[in-house]
Formats: structure tokens, sequence, C-alpha cells
């Protein structure tokens, strides 16, 4: 399985790692840290030297209770950074926007993916991206950041998430998006209580019937903290565990914010989930 971004190609016969590198004051995890440039450009290379084959840059929180940025200012944050990685390291970029406009901007700076949280259901989204050349991460999410936590409800969560993704994932092919540009993503805490997290991450190995390659976000999540006790910070761990675990069900993509831990565990998870003597759980 492979994923191509622009003229990049990822090789996804082995799980990747994608870092998290947020320039925003108010995200959940790593809010402030990374507003000035030199702070980000120095955060991207350590997570580029640690193993990290993408990084996913972020100008606008999305935690619960967030409030929307302007284009304005989301571009102001981002493309800074964008043009400064893509000058100085080789490793794709992506860039988390639900924003038509911070795409294009995003793309013609050099990013070569786009993240969005909304699957691209926003107006011009979709045209937005049949129109570049990169790839996309389509988003579960129930709700909206500002209220997806009130009262998330579901069936069958795993069923649900799935029949929408495979929605979007026909809405982007009709649009012209090739099926070699798309990867999916469950949405581990949007619009999710943490026995909707926990049933998902265990039934995740359902979502192949897509036949994408799905990206998984659990680092630092609150499901985490939950179920551990643990601060924000202390909660790398955790993150780990859970990203082995999505590996074993299949995951190619980890979206994480501690990416050297990240990639040693799932180096390891990968070469046991490729052995012949692997069952799936």
């Amino acid at each position: 399985m492979h994923l191509r971004l622009g003229s990049r190609v990822l090789d996804l016969s082995t799980p990747k790692v994608m870092g998290v590198l947020n320039v925003t004051p108010d995200s959940f995890s790593d809010g402030g840290h990374f507003m000035d440039l030199e702070a980000a450009l120095a955060q991207a290379q350590q997570m580029v030297t640690a193993g990290a084959s993408i990084i996913d840059v972020g100008g606008e929180s999305t935690r619960p209770g967030s409030e929307p940025v302007s284009v304005q200012v989301e571009l102001d944050r981002v493309l800074p950074v964008i043009e400064a990685i893509v000058e100085t390291l080789d490793v794709a970029v992506s860039i988390d926007t639900s924003k038509p406009e911070v795409m294009r901007e995003a793309a013609a700076a050099g990013a070569s993916m786009v993240n969005d949280i909304f699957a691209l259901r926003h107006e011009g989204t979709l045209e937005a991206v049949a129109e570049l050349d990169t790839a996309v991460c389509l988003m579960h999410m129930q709700g909206e950041p500002r209220t997806m936590q009130a009262a998330p409800r579901y069936e069958d969560v795993t069923a649900e998430v799935r029949a929408f993704l495979a929605e979007r994932v026909a809405a982007c092919v009709r649009a012209g998006i090739a099926r070699e540009r798309i990867t999916v993503d469950p949405g581990f805490g949007f619009g999710k209580t943490v026995e909707h997290n926990v049933e998902l991450l265990a039934g995740l190995s359902r979502l192949h019937a897509l036949e994408l390659p799905v990206t998984v976000g659990l680092s630092r999540k609150s499901t985490l903290g939950k179920l551990t006790g643990r601060p924000v910070d202390e909660r790398m761990p955790a993150g780990v565990a859970a990203a082995v675990l999505a590996v074993e069900r299949g995951a190619s993509i980890i979206r994480s914010h501690d990416v050297a831990p990240t990639v040693d565990a799932i180096r390891v998870a990968g070469a046991i989930t490729q052995s012949g003597n692997f069952r799936e759980p």
C-alpha cells in the first residue's frame, strides 16, 4: 500500500509516523510552544531526525470547545513554518486545516498533504483538493469542535465511522481525487466518549474494508488521561501503547507529538504484524 503526496510516494508497507506541529496559542497539548518560527523549525528538525515521514502543521486549535480563527490569522501562522520546513528539511508537509483558502496557499508554499477534520465537507474544500496534487486525510467527527463532546451517541461506533468515511471517499473520487491520494482517520476524540474510543480502537481492523491507508491520532488525548489518570504531559507511554495497538489492527500512519518513542514502538509492532505467525486480535 502507498500514499501519493504530490511528487512523493510514501511506502506504507511499514507503518509511518506523522509528527504534530501546532503553531497555535491554544492547542490542548503544545499550544504556544512553537509560535516562534525558530522554535517551530527546530521542533520539525527534531521530529524528522527521530523518524517522522510527515510533519503536520496546524494553525487553528480543534480541541473540544475551541473557537475558529480567521483565514488570515491561520495563514500568518502556518505559511512561514511550511516554507521554512520545505526549504530546510527533506520531509513531506501536511496542512491541518478545513479552509480552502489555506489549503491552496499551503500547497503553493510546499505542503503536499491536506489533513481535514471535516473530511472536505466545508464549501470549496472538495474542489480545492481536487485541483491540487496533494494527498488528503479524511477524518470522522460527530458534530464540530465547539460542541462535539456534549453528548456523542452511536449504535455501533465503528460501523458508523466506516460508513461515513466510505461516503466521503466516494465524494472525493467523484470529484476527481484519486484513491492513491486518500487516507482515512476514524477521528479518536472527535465527538466520541472514552467508551466509543476504546471500542473504535478495538475494532479498527473493520476499516480495512475501505481498502485505504488508515491514519490514527491518539497521542496525548483525553481518553488516555481518563484511562491512566495522567495529565497531558505524562501521557507518552499510553500514547505509544495505543499506537502499537493501532498498528496491530492495520493502521498505516500514526499521528503523534512524541515521534521518537512512537517510531521505535511501531517499528517493533510492524515487524511482528508482518511476520507469518501474527494473528489479528
